[in-house]
């Protein structure tokens, strides 16, 4: 750990004075389609209506000072919200049925502008909850998106968008902000989304039994209440390349292939136990799983779907056998695990458990704090990163954080380094023995500017 490094960055004092607000709406109204009431999909319905938050981070552009990059950016997003009317709208409850639908009116999205007291290579990066909100992440429940560009005395910017999940996943997201840059830079947009949000039940519905297991109906109350008996610190950390190598090595001693997501996962997995109460005999994790092209099989025709399209697979394990086991056997036992939800059967029983328990909102019971300690990775290997040049340069560093305070497990979220190096930064929500266990080798390297050659 560079403590000299992360020292320095708390020396200034940081703070943030908001400077603008612009309602950026989509551009050519005329063209949105009709009807302007969007209802959400069953899974949309699990998604639990958390703010996702991504955060970007920009070294100071090389033109000269007179570019109106916000002016850039508020031409852009307008032509984007054109292809992505929805993420204009307003999420409003049906009063008939108590669920979320998106009116797709034009409201439009809200793009704040700030104005930072330090230079980026002061910022701390490794300790998120000084960082992000109330700073550079600001909610507005009025807006199903919003941004926030902050421009650093260095001459640097960071921008967060912060997004309702009832939008959409990480894989819609993700096309969202790609499109956004491409126009930016005046370049041909990379998809064309699929609006449509036709994940329909069969008829009649049926399910595998242990859905009711997994899965349960709650209330928004409910989900702004999860217990959360422990404190969650927010962190940032940086995987070396050599590190993924060797653990997907170790991992694969056994004669099986494992992925590097498999591998990291067993080797968390390993480290988790010792920051579990003595009395819990088993532990669990669980993995985010992207259901678009186990829906479609060979054919892509859902790679451009917008809205959710998720599940979790949650492996269980007695803590003795994790403890004591090698990093290739509690692979399989990753491996196993993930490979119950990586199918189309899963899915399709999912949408229909969904309609069985409508209305209302549905989530994972682990996730609502129902299942004991556990902790949820979600990758994002496929996530742009390098790629969303605003017109300005690539970015630096690009992540992915929550401002939710409250959360029944611990999260950890992957996603390729700006370098392009094979690297991962990891975005973290852990408890604090979690966070001084993973901490405790030179795995988990909590985010300095020397990692991101800010100097």
């Amino acid at each position: 750990m560079d403590v000299e490094t992360i020292a320095v960055a708390t020396e200034s004092k940081f703070e943030v004075s908001f400077t603008q607000k612009h309602i950026v709406k989509a551009f050519n109204i005329s063209l949105l389609p009709k009807p302007n009431i969007l209802n959400l999909s069953n899974l949309d319905l699990l998604s639990g209506r958390f703010p996702v938050t991504y955060f970007y981070f920009y070294q100071k552009p090389l033109f000269d000072d007179s570019f109106p990059i916000i002016d850039n950016l508020k031409r852009s997003l307008a032509t984007t919200l054109k292809y992505y009317y929805p993420f204009a709208g307003r999420i409003v409850q049906n009063s008939n049925t108590s669920e979320p639908q998106i009116i797709c009116d034009n409201s439009g999205a809200l793009v704040t502008e700030a104005r930072a007291s330090i230079p980026l290579k002061k910022l701390n990066f490794y300790n998120l909850n000084e960082s992000l909100q109330g700073k550079l992440v600001s909610i507005n429940p009025d807006f199903p998106l919003q941004i926030q560009v902050t421009y650093y005395t260095c001459g640097g910017i960071s921008i967060t968008f912060t997004f309702d999940h009832a939008l959409g996943d990480a894989s819609a997201f993700g096309k969202f902000l790609l499109t956004w840059s491409k126009i930016a830079q005046d370049k041909p947009i990379p998809c064309i989304p699929n609006q449509n949000r036709n994940l329909f039940p069969r008829n009649p519905p049926t399910y595998h039994p242990s859905l009711d297991q997994n899965f349960v109906k709650c209330t928004m109350e409910e989900i702004m209440n999860i217990p959360t008996p422990k404190v969650l610190l927010k962190r940032l950390y940086y995987i070396d390349v050599s590190s993924i190598d060797w653990l997907q090595s170790l991992a694969s001693a056994g004669g099986k292939k494992r992925t590097k997501i498999e591998a990291f996962s067993a080797y968390v997995w390993k480290i988790m136990v010792k920051a579990i109460d003595k009395d819990q005999a088993t532990s669990k994790m669980g993995w985010l799983v992207d259901g678009r092209e186990r829906m479609c099989g060979d054919n892509n025709s859902m790679s451009n779907y917008i809205g959710n399209v998720l599940s979790l697979a949650f492996g269980e394990a007695r803590v003795d056998d994790l403890r004591h086991g090698s990093i290739p056997n509690i692979a399989d036992k990753v491996h196993e695990a993930i490979s119950q939800v990586t199918n189309e059967a899963h899915f399709l029983d999912l949408i229909d458990w969904i309609e069985c328990h409508r209305p209302g909102l549905m989530l994972s019971r682990v996730v609502l704090g129902q299942g004991g300690p556990a902790l949820v990775l979600s990758s994002g290997r496929r996530f742009p990163v390098a790629e969303l040049d605003f017109g300005f340069g690539s970015p630096v560093l690009g992540t992915v954080c929550s401002t939710i305070e409250k959360i029944g497990v611990a999260y950890l979220n992957q996603r390729p380094s700006a370098s392009g190096n094979g690297s991962w930064t990891v975005s973290a929500i852990l408890w604090p023995e979690l966070a001084s266990a993973l901490e405790s080798d030179q795995i988990f390297q909590p985010m300095t500017t020397r990692h991101l050659q800010l100097f």
